[in-house]
Order: structure tokens, then C-alpha cells, then sequence
């Protein structure tokens, strides 16, 4: 009975205060997922408070908003599917089989492919088409996929392997692979910087048992440097994350900063971009896994997965503004939802 008048209460506050506000210009909303929960969250980033919830979501990965702000796009690793949410409705409206089990989701910026990663042996790229409603490919990138992005200019999709420790670069017009970079560990989250022309310049990739990130360029495809965060006294960190010892990494949409996560640390760290300045760090919390920002790059929202709340930062303050418990078990991805764009 908590169970259905909680379910109620939120139907109310969506309806009270999701859909009357969507009716607006630029109407942004935080989307968390949690992992080994049966739901997804909604936070209105202008009260800091959860406005809706998705049930019927078990072990929620990645979450992709279309770029109209109606749809979102949730890869299911209970079910081995693409769940569509109707946006207004908060309400699952098709579950999209899969190839395999997925982690994370990622969609164009004119909203017609959402490309899933397939984790499960021997791992692909599931390329669903939203005009056709069906999974057109499947794409092998020799390796479960653990990360899926797609580039800012939409041009490229990028998958990362764990096991394999490789990243692989696929054109988005043909759906086919154009390269591949080895590392010598695995490929954990990674994020984009650009060019002035609007195309790819950089890539950020944290990788598995290194407290830090590496850089690649993306023309050249090489890796630059790789760049450690500061290193604390044994006593302040917070071991046992396996290998996610950073795991989170966002890119300001005016590509001026850098914001990347320390599990290790329990830390949140900004550098300020293309020549990569340190700016701060600020701690948040138990594992910090995930980083989406706000379209007016201000704030930053990190998913605190040890704690069951999400952290929000001031980016160029490097300050913790406000933490929202958001009643969701183990938070992990998250994405910013933007209607009438």
C-alpha cells in the first residue's frame, strides 16, 4: 500500500509540476537511473527535488532523452531491452529486444539512431531507428561494449571495452567501424571536447585501476597524456570500487571545463579546457559514478551510488550547492532531459 500511494504522490507532482512546465521554451530536467533498482527518477534542476519517477524499470542503465525532449530511451539489463518512455506520461510504452545484455545508450543529436552497448559475449553496437521503430544493425567491435557515446557533431558513435581494452569508432552514416585504439587498460566512461568548426578535437576516457583519465586525439588517434587527480592520504580514500577507480566524466556544453569523477577519492575535479588547467576539487560523497550538466553549463549532477542521493556542483565555484536524496537504489547513470528545443 507505501508502495502505491508513493507511486501516486509522484503521478501527482509530474502531473503538478513536470507537464505544465514542459509547456515552456528550454525546460530541463536531470534523469536518474538506479541500477539495482525498478525505477527512474526525475529532478527539476530549478527546485533540486525528484518531480517524477518511471516504474517498471529493473536494472536501469544508460538513459538516452531524444533531442525534442518527448522520448527517453533506457537500456534495460533485466530484460535485454530498449524501454521508450513517453515523456509526458512517465510511462514505459515499448520494450525493444536487444542482442544481447546492455549497459549503456546513446542517440544522435537529430534523434534518429540510439545506439546500445552490448555487454555480453562476444559484444556489439544494437543501432535501433526510431523513424523504422526496430533494431536496423548490430555492429561487431570485437568486444562486450561497456560505454556507448555518440561525438557532439553526431557524426561518429563510440563504443569502450573493459575486457578487451579498446575503444572503437563507428561512422554514423553507414553504421560500419572506421578505427580502433588499444590501450593497455580497460575503457571506463569517457567525453568529448570540440573544435571551432563543431567537429570532434578530444578524447577524455578514464580507465579501469587508474585514478585519473587519458586524452586522445581524435584526428590524430593517439593518445596524448594521461592525467592523474590528486593523490590523498590513504586514510581519506574510499576503496573497493573493482576497477572503476574513476568513473565519470562530462564536458560543459560551452566546451570550457572538464568535470571528472574520483571513486577513489569520493571527489569531484573541474579542469578548464583545451589547455587542460586545474582548477579544483570538491568532495561529494560514497562513489561518485556519473556526470550530466546543465545546458547552461553551471551545474553539474553527479549520481552519489554509495549514498542514494545525487550531488550537485557549481562548476566554476567547485562547490557542492545542494544533495538530493532521491529514494532510488544504487543511482548510477544520468542524463539531462531538454523539452521544446
Amino acid at each position: 500500500m507505501a508502495t502505491r500511494q508513493r507511486a501516486v504522490a509522484y503521478l501527482a507532482a509530474a502531473v503538478l509540476l513536470l507537464v505544465p512546465a514542459f509547456a515552456d521554451a528550454q525546460t530541463v530536467r536531470i534523469v536518474q537511473t538506479n541500477s539495482a533498482g525498478d525505477n527512474v527518477h526525475i529532478i527539476d534542476p530549478t527546485t533540486n527535488e525528484v518531480v517524477g519517477v518511471i516504474d517498471g524499470i529493473e536494472r536501469a542503465h544508460g538513459a538516452a532523452p531524444s533531442p525534442d525532449g518527448k522520448w527517453l530511451y533506457v537500456a534495460n539489463e533485466s530484460d535485454d531491452t530498449i524501454d521508450i518512455v513517453d515523456v509526458g506520461m512517465l510511462k514505459v510504452v515499448k520494450k525493444v529486444p536487444l542482442s544481447g545484455r546492455p549497459n549503456n545508450i546513446a542517440i544522435t543529436p537529430d534523434g534518429k539512431k540510439v545506439y546500445t552497448a552490448i555487454a555480453q559475449s562476444p559484444g556489439a553496437l544494437d543501432v535501433y531507428d526510431t523513424e523504422a521503430g526496430e533494431i536496423t544493425a548490430t555492429i561487431s567491435v570485437h568486444g562486450g561494449v561497456h560505454n556507448t557515446y555518440v561525438t557532439p557533431d553526431g557524426k561518429h558513435a563510440v563504443a569502450g571495452m573493459i575486457g578487451a581494452t579498446n575503444l572503437t569508432v563507428v561512422d554514423t552514416a553507414t553504421d560500419r567501424p572506421v578505427w580502433t585504439t588499444y590501450f593497455d587498460r580497460g575503457i571506463r566512461p569517457m567525453a568529448f571536447d570540440r573544435n571551432d568548426d563543431g567537429s570532434t578535437r578530444r578524447i577524455y576516457a578514464q580507465l579501469s585501476n587508474f585514478n585519473g583519465f587519458t586524452i586522445v586525439d581524435f584526428e590524430t588517434r593517439k593518445e596524448l597524456r594521461r592525467i592523474e587527480y590528486p593523490e590523498l592520504p590513504a586514510d581519506e580514500r574510499t576503496p573497493g570500487h573493482g576497477g572503476n577507480t574513476a568513473h565519470g566524466l562530462g564536458v560543459t556544453p560551452d566546451n570550457q571545463y572538464l568535470v571528472a569523477n574520483s571513486s577513489l577519492n569520493s571527489s569531484v575535479y573541474i579542469y578548464r579546457l583545451p589547455d587542460m588547467e586545474f582548477v579544483g576539487g570538491v568532495r561529494v560523497g560514497h562513489s561518485p559514478n556519473w556526470v550530466t550538466i546543465t545546458p547552461d553549463s553551471k551545474y553539474a549532477y553527479i549520481s552519489i551510488s554509495g549514498e542514494n542521493r545525487v550531488s550537485v556542483i557549481d562548476v566554476a565555484k567547485v562547490e557542492v550547492v545542494a544533495s538530493i536524496p532521491t529514494g532510488g537504489q544504487v543511482p548510477k547513470r544520468n542524463a539531462t532531459l531538454i523539452v521544446g528545443q
